[in-house]
Protein backbone atom coordinates (compact mmCIF):
# COMPACT_ATOMS: atom_id res chain seq x y z
CA UNK A 1 0.00 0.00 0.00
CA UNK A 2 1.55 3.17 -1.11
CA UNK A 3 2.23 5.67 1.89
CA UNK A 4 0.20 9.45 1.36
CA UNK A 5 2.64 12.33 1.43
CA UNK A 6 1.64 14.58 4.18
CA UNK A 7 1.33 18.53 3.56
CA UNK A 8 4.12 19.29 5.66
CA UNK A 9 7.18 16.91 4.95
CA UNK A 10 10.28 19.04 6.07
CA UNK A 11 10.97 17.87 9.85
CA UNK A 12 12.08 22.18 10.93
CA UNK A 13 8.75 22.73 9.89
CA UNK A 14 7.34 20.13 11.67
CA UNK A 15 9.15 21.50 14.60
CA UNK A 16 8.24 24.69 14.32
CA UNK A 17 4.51 23.32 14.37
CA UNK A 18 5.00 20.86 17.33
CA UNK A 19 6.60 24.02 19.92
CA UNK A 20 3.53 26.24 18.50
CA UNK A 21 1.26 23.80 19.33
CA UNK A 22 3.20 23.59 22.85
CA UNK A 23 3.57 27.64 23.03
CA UNK A 24 -0.51 27.96 22.66
CA UNK A 25 -1.20 24.88 25.11
CA UNK A 26 0.96 26.11 28.13
CA UNK A 27 0.15 29.72 27.02
CA UNK A 28 -4.12 29.18 27.20
CA UNK A 29 -3.83 26.91 30.22
CA UNK A 30 -2.11 29.63 32.12
CA UNK A 31 -5.02 32.31 30.86
CA UNK A 32 -7.28 33.58 33.44
CA UNK A 33 -9.89 34.12 30.65
CA UNK A 34 -13.05 32.16 32.29
CA UNK A 35 -13.21 30.09 28.98
CA UNK A 36 -9.93 28.44 29.11
CA UNK A 37 -10.03 27.98 33.37
CA UNK A 38 -12.98 25.76 32.30
CA UNK A 39 -11.70 24.07 29.69
CA UNK A 40 -8.78 23.13 31.23
CA UNK A 41 -10.60 21.65 34.22
CA UNK A 42 -11.84 19.03 32.35
CA UNK A 43 -8.86 18.72 29.95
CA UNK A 44 -5.26 18.33 31.13
CA UNK A 45 -2.45 19.94 29.31
CA UNK A 46 -0.23 16.94 28.66
CA UNK A 47 -2.94 15.22 27.27
CA UNK A 48 -3.76 18.21 24.72
CA UNK A 49 0.18 18.37 23.83
CA UNK A 50 -0.01 14.32 22.88
CA UNK A 51 -3.45 14.82 21.37
CA UNK A 52 -3.04 17.65 18.86
CA UNK A 53 0.23 16.37 17.06
CA UNK A 54 -2.08 12.82 16.65
CA UNK A 55 -4.67 14.74 14.85
CA UNK A 56 -2.12 16.67 13.12
CA UNK A 57 -0.71 13.02 12.10
CA UNK A 58 -4.24 11.75 11.59
CA UNK A 59 -5.34 14.66 8.74
CA UNK A 60 -2.28 13.93 6.87
CA UNK A 61 -0.74 17.66 7.70
CA UNK A 62 2.40 15.84 9.05
CA UNK A 63 3.71 12.19 8.94
CA UNK A 64 4.78 10.83 12.52
CA UNK A 65 6.14 7.52 10.11
CA UNK A 66 8.27 9.74 7.38
CA UNK A 67 9.88 11.82 10.62
CA UNK A 68 13.20 11.56 12.70
CA UNK A 69 11.78 13.89 15.17
CA UNK A 70 10.68 11.06 17.62
CA UNK A 71 14.09 9.41 17.13
CA UNK A 72 15.91 12.46 17.84
CA UNK A 73 13.17 13.35 20.70
CA UNK A 74 13.92 9.55 22.10
CA UNK A 75 17.45 9.46 22.02
CA UNK A 76 18.77 12.85 22.95
CA UNK A 77 16.10 14.93 24.83
CA UNK A 78 14.56 11.81 26.76
CA UNK A 79 18.00 11.05 28.30
CA UNK A 80 18.97 14.58 28.75
CA UNK A 81 15.81 15.15 30.91
CA UNK A 82 16.12 11.83 32.95
CA UNK A 83 19.35 13.22 34.08
CA UNK A 84 17.42 16.83 34.92
CA UNK A 85 14.73 14.86 36.83
CA UNK A 86 16.76 12.83 38.61
CA UNK A 87 19.41 15.18 39.59
CA UNK A 88 17.70 16.48 42.28
CA UNK A 89 15.27 13.43 43.30
CA UNK A 90 15.06 11.67 46.84
CA UNK A 91 16.26 8.38 46.58
CA UNK A 92 15.23 7.75 50.16
CA UNK A 93 11.72 8.52 49.54
CA UNK A 94 11.34 6.48 46.72
CA UNK A 95 12.68 3.70 48.55
CA UNK A 96 9.74 4.24 51.25
CA UNK A 97 7.33 3.59 47.88
CA UNK A 98 7.54 0.09 48.98
CA UNK A 99 7.00 -2.88 47.46
CA UNK A 100 3.56 -1.84 45.71
CA UNK A 101 4.89 -0.16 42.58
CA UNK A 102 6.82 -3.58 41.85
CA UNK A 103 3.36 -5.45 42.72
CA UNK A 104 1.55 -3.45 40.50
CA UNK A 105 3.87 -3.27 37.74
CA UNK A 106 4.21 -7.26 37.65
CA UNK A 107 0.30 -7.22 37.60
CA UNK A 108 0.81 -5.33 34.35
CA UNK A 109 3.10 -8.14 33.35
CA UNK A 110 0.84 -10.78 33.83
CA UNK A 111 -2.09 -8.61 32.73
CA UNK A 112 -0.29 -8.57 28.85
CA UNK A 113 0.49 -11.95 29.38
CA UNK A 114 -2.87 -13.71 29.87
CA UNK A 115 -4.94 -11.00 28.22
CA UNK A 116 -3.42 -11.67 24.94
CA UNK A 117 -4.41 -15.54 24.65
CA UNK A 118 -7.62 -14.00 26.53
CA UNK A 119 -8.44 -11.64 24.06
CA UNK A 120 -7.83 -14.01 20.70
CA UNK A 121 -10.17 -16.91 22.11
CA UNK A 122 -12.87 -13.94 22.55
CA UNK A 123 -13.01 -12.98 19.55
CA UNK A 124 -12.45 -15.53 17.57
CA UNK A 125 -15.46 -17.03 19.20
CA UNK A 126 -17.19 -14.01 17.54
CA UNK A 127 -15.17 -14.31 14.25
CA UNK A 128 -13.75 -17.90 13.93
CA UNK A 129 -11.85 -16.94 10.15
CA UNK A 130 -9.41 -15.28 12.24
CA UNK A 131 -7.72 -18.22 13.06
CA UNK A 132 -7.43 -19.07 9.25
CA UNK A 133 -4.14 -18.01 8.20
CA UNK A 134 -1.49 -20.56 7.55
CA UNK A 135 2.55 -20.28 8.18
CA UNK A 136 3.70 -16.90 8.78
CA UNK A 137 0.42 -15.28 8.57
CA UNK A 138 -0.90 -17.08 11.26
CA UNK A 139 -2.33 -14.58 13.72
CA UNK A 140 -0.81 -15.47 17.04
CA UNK A 141 2.23 -14.95 15.13
CA UNK A 142 1.92 -11.26 14.82
CA UNK A 143 -0.22 -10.81 18.09
CA UNK A 144 2.98 -12.35 20.38
CA UNK A 145 5.22 -9.26 18.79
CA UNK A 146 2.22 -6.96 20.71
CA UNK A 147 3.03 -8.87 23.30
CA UNK A 148 6.87 -8.19 23.26
CA UNK A 149 6.65 -4.32 22.76
CA UNK A 150 3.63 -4.04 25.13
CA UNK A 151 6.16 -5.46 28.36
CA UNK A 152 9.23 -4.63 27.27
CA UNK A 153 9.73 -2.53 24.35
CA UNK A 154 10.67 -2.42 20.68
CA UNK A 155 14.20 -5.01 21.12
CA UNK A 156 11.62 -7.54 22.45
CA UNK A 157 8.99 -7.13 19.94
CA UNK A 158 12.04 -7.35 17.31
CA UNK A 159 12.79 -10.58 19.29
CA UNK A 160 9.30 -12.40 19.03
CA UNK A 161 9.08 -11.25 15.43
CA UNK A 162 12.83 -13.20 15.18
CA UNK A 163 11.52 -16.22 17.40
CA UNK A 164 7.65 -16.91 15.77
CA UNK A 165 8.62 -15.83 12.47
CA UNK A 166 5.39 -13.87 11.39
CA UNK A 167 5.30 -11.95 8.09
CA UNK A 168 6.30 -8.59 6.96
CA UNK A 169 2.58 -7.95 6.35
CA UNK A 170 1.14 -9.19 9.15
CA UNK A 171 3.80 -7.41 11.29
CA UNK A 172 3.16 -3.84 10.05
CA UNK A 173 -0.38 -4.28 10.70
CA UNK A 174 0.04 -5.57 14.56
CA UNK A 175 2.64 -2.56 14.76
CA UNK A 176 -0.29 0.00 13.64
CA UNK A 177 -2.40 -2.15 16.95
CA UNK A 178 0.26 -1.72 19.31
CA UNK A 179 0.80 1.76 18.42
CA UNK A 180 -2.63 2.92 18.59
CA UNK A 181 -4.18 0.79 21.55
CA UNK A 182 -0.87 1.58 23.55
CA UNK A 183 -1.34 5.28 22.67
CA UNK A 184 -4.87 5.62 23.32
CA UNK A 185 -4.76 3.86 26.62
CA UNK A 186 -1.97 6.42 27.42
CA UNK A 187 -4.06 9.34 26.54
CA UNK A 188 -6.46 7.72 29.56
CA UNK A 189 -4.11 7.72 31.79
CA UNK A 190 -2.72 11.45 31.01
CA UNK A 191 -6.18 12.07 31.73
CA UNK A 192 -6.45 10.85 35.46
CA UNK A 193 -3.04 11.69 36.50
CA UNK A 194 -4.29 15.32 36.41
CA UNK A 195 -7.00 14.26 39.04
CA UNK A 196 -5.95 11.20 40.54
CA UNK A 197 -7.56 11.49 43.70
CA UNK A 198 -11.40 10.24 41.88
CA UNK A 199 -10.13 6.87 41.16
CA UNK A 200 -7.74 6.77 44.22
CA UNK A 201 -11.18 6.85 46.38
CA UNK A 202 -12.53 4.20 44.65
CA UNK A 203 -9.74 1.67 44.44
CA UNK A 204 -10.10 2.88 48.49
CA UNK A 205 -5.70 3.39 47.90
CA UNK A 206 -3.28 4.83 50.79
CA UNK A 207 -1.42 7.47 49.06
CA UNK A 208 0.39 8.88 52.08
CA UNK A 209 3.74 7.89 51.13
CA UNK A 210 3.41 9.67 47.19
CA UNK A 211 2.09 12.81 48.45
CA UNK A 212 4.92 12.95 51.52
CA UNK A 213 7.56 12.27 48.88
CA UNK A 214 6.09 14.69 46.61
CA UNK A 215 5.54 17.64 49.45
CA UNK A 216 9.35 16.78 50.57
CA UNK A 217 10.71 17.22 47.50
CA UNK A 218 8.52 20.32 47.20
CA UNK A 219 10.01 22.11 50.18
CA UNK A 220 13.37 20.97 49.09
CA UNK A 221 12.58 23.16 46.21
CA UNK A 222 10.65 26.32 47.60
CA UNK A 223 13.82 26.59 49.89
CA UNK A 224 16.80 26.63 46.83
CA UNK A 225 14.53 28.40 44.32
CA UNK A 226 15.98 31.29 42.44
CA UNK A 227 15.96 33.16 39.70
CA UNK A 228 18.40 31.47 37.34
CA UNK A 229 21.29 33.17 36.05
CA UNK A 230 22.94 32.43 31.96
CA UNK A 231 25.52 30.43 33.77
CA UNK A 232 23.10 28.48 35.64
CA UNK A 233 21.58 27.09 33.20
CA UNK A 234 24.03 26.58 30.95
CA UNK A 235 25.26 24.71 33.49
CA UNK A 236 21.63 22.80 33.44
CA UNK A 237 22.44 22.36 29.88
CA UNK A 238 25.95 21.00 30.15
CA UNK A 239 24.91 18.63 32.48
CA UNK A 240 21.62 17.15 30.65
CA UNK A 241 23.34 17.04 27.41
CA UNK A 242 27.00 16.29 28.83
CA UNK A 243 25.64 12.78 30.19
CA UNK A 244 23.56 11.97 27.28
CA UNK A 245 26.56 12.56 25.16
CA UNK A 246 28.44 10.23 27.37
CA UNK A 247 25.41 8.23 27.76
CA UNK A 248 25.65 7.10 23.90
CA UNK A 249 29.53 6.88 24.05
CA UNK A 250 29.06 4.05 26.36
CA UNK A 251 26.01 2.26 24.66
CA UNK A 252 28.11 2.52 21.57
CA UNK A 253 30.73 0.35 22.95
CA UNK A 254 28.36 -2.35 25.36
CA UNK A 255 25.52 -2.79 23.21
CA UNK A 256 28.15 -4.42 20.18
CA UNK A 257 30.33 -5.57 22.94
CA UNK A 258 27.24 -7.44 24.71
CA UNK A 259 25.57 -8.55 21.24
CA UNK A 260 28.93 -10.32 19.95
CA UNK A 261 30.34 -11.97 23.36
CA UNK A 262 27.15 -12.68 25.56
CA UNK A 263 24.43 -13.31 22.43
CA UNK A 264 22.36 -15.07 25.10
CA UNK A 265 21.85 -12.08 27.12
CA UNK A 266 20.25 -10.31 24.17
CA UNK A 267 17.08 -11.66 25.84
CA UNK A 268 17.46 -8.53 28.48
CA UNK A 269 17.78 -6.10 26.07
CA UNK A 270 21.73 -5.72 26.87
CA UNK A 271 22.36 -5.74 22.78
CA UNK A 272 20.19 -2.61 22.21
CA UNK A 273 21.55 1.18 22.54
CA UNK A 274 18.50 2.27 23.66
CA UNK A 275 18.66 0.44 26.79
CA UNK A 276 21.82 1.40 27.63
CA UNK A 277 21.21 5.12 26.88
CA UNK A 278 18.19 5.31 29.48
CA UNK A 279 19.79 3.35 32.14
CA UNK A 280 23.36 4.88 32.45
CA UNK A 281 21.73 8.34 31.63
CA UNK A 282 19.03 7.76 34.89
CA UNK A 283 21.87 6.13 37.07
CA UNK A 284 24.84 8.83 36.36
CA UNK A 285 21.43 11.26 37.57
CA UNK A 286 20.62 9.87 40.68
CA UNK A 287 24.55 9.44 41.17
CA UNK A 288 24.70 13.47 41.21
CA UNK A 289 22.02 13.82 43.31
CA UNK A 290 24.51 13.08 45.98
CA UNK A 291 26.65 15.83 45.02
CA UNK A 292 26.18 19.46 45.08
CA UNK A 293 24.32 19.56 41.22
CA UNK A 294 21.68 18.64 43.08
CA UNK A 295 21.55 21.97 44.34
CA UNK A 296 20.69 23.02 40.43
CA UNK A 297 17.23 22.45 40.77
CA UNK A 298 16.44 25.74 42.33
CA UNK A 299 17.74 27.12 38.96
CA UNK A 300 15.13 25.40 37.31
CA UNK A 301 16.63 21.98 36.22
CA UNK A 302 13.20 19.67 36.60
CA UNK A 303 11.61 22.76 34.65
CA UNK A 304 13.96 22.32 32.34
CA UNK A 305 13.75 18.33 32.11
CA UNK A 306 9.88 18.93 31.39
CA UNK A 307 10.40 20.94 28.50
CA UNK A 308 12.32 18.17 27.00
CA UNK A 309 9.86 15.73 28.05
CA UNK A 310 6.78 17.43 26.76
CA UNK A 311 9.11 17.83 23.31
CA UNK A 312 8.42 13.92 23.14
CA UNK A 313 5.65 14.05 24.34
CA UNK A 314 4.45 15.88 21.17
CA UNK A 315 6.44 13.43 18.82
CA UNK A 316 4.66 10.74 20.34
CA UNK A 317 1.40 11.69 19.82
CA UNK A 318 2.34 12.16 16.23
CA UNK A 319 2.58 8.54 15.58
CA UNK A 320 -0.64 8.13 16.31
CA UNK A 321 -2.95 7.83 13.35
CA UNK A 322 -6.42 7.74 14.77
CA UNK A 323 -7.96 6.52 11.06
CA UNK A 324 -6.15 3.42 11.25
CA UNK A 325 -8.23 1.70 12.83
CA UNK A 326 -10.45 1.39 9.93
CA UNK A 327 -8.02 -0.92 8.06
CA UNK A 328 -8.08 -4.00 10.29
CA UNK A 329 -11.21 -3.48 12.58
CA UNK A 330 -10.91 -7.36 13.95
CA UNK A 331 -7.09 -6.98 14.75
CA UNK A 332 -7.84 -3.43 16.76
CA UNK A 333 -10.85 -5.10 18.49
CA UNK A 334 -8.38 -8.07 19.58
CA UNK A 335 -6.06 -5.39 20.91
CA UNK A 336 -8.38 -3.46 22.36
CA UNK A 337 -9.76 -6.46 24.54
CA UNK A 338 -6.22 -7.24 25.20
CA UNK A 339 -5.69 -4.31 26.84
CA UNK A 340 -9.23 -4.03 29.06
CA UNK A 341 -8.02 -7.55 30.45
CA UNK A 342 -4.66 -6.06 31.22
CA UNK A 343 -6.13 -2.92 32.69
CA UNK A 344 -8.81 -5.72 34.48
CA UNK A 345 -6.09 -7.27 36.15
CA UNK A 346 -4.51 -4.19 37.00
CA UNK A 347 -7.40 -3.24 38.66
CA UNK A 348 -8.33 -6.20 40.75
CA UNK A 349 -4.65 -6.25 42.24
CA UNK A 350 -4.56 -2.47 43.09
CA UNK A 351 -8.18 -2.91 45.12
CA UNK A 352 -6.41 -5.58 46.90
CA UNK A 353 -3.68 -4.35 48.01
CA UNK A 354 -4.78 -0.94 47.93
CA UNK A 355 -2.28 0.91 45.78
CA UNK A 356 -2.79 4.50 44.89
CA UNK A 357 -3.54 4.86 40.94
CA UNK A 358 -0.58 6.44 40.59
CA UNK A 359 1.06 2.78 40.54
CA UNK A 360 -1.84 1.32 38.34
CA UNK A 361 -0.52 4.21 35.64
CA UNK A 362 3.08 3.81 36.12
CA UNK A 363 3.19 0.24 36.49
CA UNK A 364 0.90 -0.19 33.04
CA UNK A 365 3.22 2.11 31.61
CA UNK A 366 6.30 0.93 32.06
CA UNK A 367 4.98 -2.55 30.45
CA UNK A 368 3.03 -0.86 27.23
CA UNK A 369 5.08 1.93 26.76
CA UNK A 370 8.94 1.29 28.14
CA UNK A 371 10.94 3.53 28.87
CA UNK A 372 10.27 6.54 26.42
CA UNK A 373 6.87 7.11 27.86
CA UNK A 374 6.89 5.64 31.38
CA UNK A 375 8.52 8.52 32.71
CA UNK A 376 6.02 11.10 31.24
CA UNK A 377 3.21 9.65 33.12
CA UNK A 378 5.02 9.77 35.99
CA UNK A 379 5.67 13.19 35.67
CA UNK A 380 2.29 14.16 34.95
CA UNK A 381 1.65 13.50 38.43
CA UNK A 382 4.52 15.10 39.76
CA UNK A 383 7.57 16.06 37.45
CA UNK A 384 9.73 14.65 40.28
CA UNK A 385 7.88 11.46 40.66
CA UNK A 386 9.61 10.37 37.03
CA UNK A 387 12.53 8.19 37.90
CA UNK A 388 9.67 6.11 39.42
CA UNK A 389 8.64 5.13 35.83
CA UNK A 390 11.98 5.03 34.20
CA UNK A 391 12.99 2.53 37.13
CA UNK A 392 10.13 0.23 36.40
CA UNK A 393 10.48 0.02 32.41
CA UNK A 394 14.07 -0.90 33.13
CA UNK A 395 12.65 -3.58 34.67
CA UNK A 396 10.06 -4.84 31.31
CA UNK A 397 13.29 -5.07 29.21
CA UNK A 398 14.22 -7.89 31.61
CA UNK A 399 10.90 -9.36 31.78
CA UNK A 400 9.99 -8.72 28.58
CA UNK A 401 10.76 -11.63 26.16
CA UNK A 402 10.14 -14.15 28.65
CA UNK A 403 6.68 -13.17 29.26
CA UNK A 404 6.28 -12.18 25.57
CA UNK A 405 7.36 -15.82 24.86
CA UNK A 406 4.50 -17.37 27.38
CA UNK A 407 2.41 -15.38 26.22
CA UNK A 408 2.91 -16.41 22.39
CA UNK A 409 2.88 -20.35 23.07
CA UNK A 410 -0.65 -19.82 24.90
CA UNK A 411 -1.67 -17.74 21.68
CA UNK A 412 -0.28 -20.72 19.52
CA UNK A 413 -1.77 -23.37 21.27
CA UNK A 414 -5.22 -21.55 21.41
CA UNK A 415 -5.34 -20.96 17.27
CA UNK A 416 -4.54 -25.00 17.18
CA UNK A 417 -8.16 -25.79 19.27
Amino acid sequence: MEESTPLISNDAVVFGLLMATLAFVFATSASKRPLWVKFYTYIPTVLLCYFIPAVFNSLGLISGESSGLYKVASRYLLPASLVLFTISIDLKGILKLGPKALTMFLAGTVGIVLGGPLALLTVGLMFPDIYSGTGPDEIWRGLSTISGSWIGGGANQTAMLEVFGASPTLFGQMIAVDVLVANLWMAFLLYWAAKPEILDKLLKSDTSAIYELRDRIAKHREGIMKIPSLGETMLILGFGFGVTGFSHLCADFLAPWFDLNYPELNQYSLNSAFFWIVVIATTAGLLLSFTKARNLEGAGASRMGSVLLYVLVATIGMQMDLGAILDNPIFFLIGIIWMMFHILIMSIVAFVIKAPFFYVAVGSQANVGGAASAPIVASAFDPSLAPVGVLLAVLGYALGTYGAYLCGLMMQAISAM
